[in-house]
C-alpha cells in the first residue's frame, strides 16, 4: 500500500527542487561570458566607425555573442535598444488601431494600416542589422543591405497616407495624385540600389572603379553622399503635399481650411531635418573622438530623432484622418484595394530582388580579397563613415 508523504517532507522536497534549480539557472549564467570589446586599431577596418575609438565587440562574433552583447554597453548597445524598444511601441499602435470597432472594415483606414506596417520593420531590422553586423565583414554588408530594404519600404508606406488623407485640394485627381504611389515604389527600388551601392559595387556596375570596389572603404565620401542623397530624395518626393499645403497655409493660420498642417506635422519635420543632419555630420563624436563611444554618439541621436519623427508622423496622419473625413468622404480614392495590394507585392519584391543581387555578388567575392577578410586598405588610416 502506498502512503502519503507527510506535508514537511513535500514541503521541503519542493524547497530543495527549487533550490537545485535555481543553482543551475546560475551557473549556465555564469558561463556564458560577455564578449571581450576591442579598440578601434583592433578591428579590421571595415568595421570602424567615425569618432567611435572604443567599445567594438569582435569582428568574428557568434549569433550569441551578438545577442548578448546587447546587454553588455558596447558602441551598438544604444543603437539595438533605441530602436528596438519602438518596434513594439509602432506594434503596439497598429494592433489597438486594428482592433477597433471596424476599423479593417471600412476602407478608409487601409492606408493606415499599410502605412503602419514598415513604420514596425524598420526599426526591427535596424535592431537586427546593429545586433549581427560583427558576425564577418561580409555579414555586416548583408545586415545593413536589409536595414535599407526596410527604410526603402517605410518610405513606400508613407505615400500610401499621404496620397489618401493628405493631398491638396488643387491636386486631387491630378496626374501627381493619380501616380504618387506607383512613383514611391519605383523611388524604393532606386533607394534600396543606390544605399547598397555606396557599400558594395557589383561587378557588372563598376564602371570605371576597380575591382573589388567597396565604394565605403575606398571612396567614404562619394559613399556618405550617394547614401544621403538615396534616403533625402523619397523623404521629398513623399512630402511634396505637406511642403505645397505649408507654403499655401504660410501665415494664414487656421483660415486657410482644409489646406492647414497640424502640429504634428511640424513636429514631425523638424525630426525629419535633424535626423538627416546628425547621419550626414557625425556630431558631436567628430569634434572629440573617443568621448561618446558609449552613449551620445550622432548614430544613437539619429535612432532617437528618427524614432521621435515617425511617432509625430502617425499623429499628423491621424490628424489628417479626422479633420479631413468628411470632405474626403465624397472623393474618390485614388488608388483601390487591388492597386494597393499589386503596389505592395511588387515593391516588396523588387526589393528584395535588389538586396539579393547585391548578396550574391558579395558572396561571389573572392575570399582572399583584403577587404572582406578586414585588412586595411594601402595608406588608409582614416575611419570610415556609416
Amino acid at each position: 500500500m502506498c502512503r502519503e508523504r507527510p506535508a514537511g517532507q513535500q514541503s521541503r522536497g519542493h524547497l530543495e527542487a527549487v533550490h537545485r534549480s535555481t543553482w543551475r539557472c546560475q551557473a549556465t549564467m555564469l558561463s556564458l561570458k560577455l564578449p571581450q570589446l576591442l579598440q578601434v586599431h583592433q578591428v579590421p577596418r571595415v568595421f570602424w566607425e567615425d569618432g567611435i575609438m572604443s567599445g567594438y565587440r569582435r569582428p568574428t562574433s557568434s549569433a550569441l555573442d551578438c545577442v548578448l552583447s546587447s546587454f553588455q554597453m558596447t558602441n551598438e548597445t544604444v543603437n539595438i535598444w533605441t530602436h528596438f524598444v519602438p518596434t513594439w511601441y509602432f506594434l503596439w499602435r497598429l494592433l489597438a488601431l486594428a482592433g477597433g470597432p471596424g476599423f479593417r472594415a471600412e476602407p478608409y483606414h487601409w492606408p493606415l494600416l499599410v502605412f503602419l506596417l514598415p513604420a514596425c520593420l524598420y526599426p526591427f531590422a535596424s535592431c537586427c542589422a546593429h545586433t549581427f553586423s560583427s558576425m564577418s565583414p561580409r555579414a555586416r554588408h548583408i545586415c545593413y543591405f536589409l536595414d535599407y530594404g526596410a527604410l526603402s519600404l517605410y518610405s513606400l508606406g508613407c505615400a500610401f497616407p499621404y496620397a489618401a488623407y493628405s493631398m491638396p485640394a488643387s491636386w486631387l485627381h491630378g496626374r501627381l495624385h493619380q501616380f504618387f504611389v506607383p512613383a514611391a515604389a519605383l523611388n524604393s527600388f532606386l533607394c534600396t540600389g543606390l544605399s547598397c551601392y555606396s557599400r558594395w559595387v557589383p561587378r557588372p556596375l563598376r564602371l570605371f572603379l576597380p575591382p573589388p570596389s567597396f565604394l565605403e572603404l575606398e571612396s567614404p565620401g562619394l559613399s556618405k553622399v550617394l547614401r544621403t542623397a538615396a534616403f533625402a530624395y523619397p523623404f521629398l518626393f513623399d512630402n511634396l503635399p505637406l511642403f505645397y499645403r505649408l507654403g499655401l497655409c504660410w501665415g494664414r493660420g487656421h483660415s486657410c481650411g482644409q489646406e492647414v498642417l497640424s502640429t504634428s506635422h511640424g513636429y514631425h519635420l523638424f525630426c525629419a531635418l535633424l535626423t538627416g543632419f546628425l547621419f550626414a555630420s557625425h556630431l558631436p563624436e567628430r569634434l572629440a573622438p573617443g568621448r561618446f563611444d558609449y552613449i551620445g554618439h550622432s548614430h544613437q541621436l539619429f535612432h532617437i530623432c528618427a524614432v521621435l519623427g515617425t511617432h509625430f508622423q502617425l499623429e499628423a496622419v491621424l490628424a489628417d484622418m479626422g479633420s479631413r473625413r468628411a470632405w474626403l468622404a465624397t472623393q474618390e480614392p485614388a488608388l483601390g484595394l487591388a492597386g494597393t495590394v499589386a503596389t505592395l507585392v511588387l515593391a516588396v519584391a523588387g526589393n528584395l530582388l535588389i538586396i539579393a543581387a547585391f548578396t550574391a555578388s558579395l558572396l561571389r567575392a573572392p575570399g582572399t580579397c583584403p577587404l572582406l577578410q578586414g585588412g586595411p586598405l594601402e595608406g588608409g588610416t582614416q575611419a570610415k563613415q556609416q
